[in-house]
């Protein structure tokens, strides 16, 4: 597994461990979850704004529950 050194100050390092605590989590595993979390709402951010591109163009089309039944013959 790789290590990742972050720096933080005293106050920082409290505030952190503080809540990693409160979560029954290591500090590690608390940040890492963090990060994860970060990214995959990034991530999301990204997706949403290119449909939005998208439907600004016209290019989204919606189907009804009952026309997806249909289509899929249930």
């Amino acid at each position: 597994m790789t290590t990742i050194t972050i720096r933080l100050n005293e106050k920082d390092k409290k505030l952190f461990k503080k809540i990693s605590d409160e979560k029954n989590k290591s500090l590690s595993d608390w940040a890492r979850d963090i990060l994860i979390n970060s990214i995959e709402d990034e991530y999301d951010l990204e997706l949403i704004k290119e449909y939005e591109k998208a439907a600004a163009k016209g290019l989204v089309k919606y189907y009804t529950a009952d026309e997806v039944e249909k289509e899929l013959g249930l």
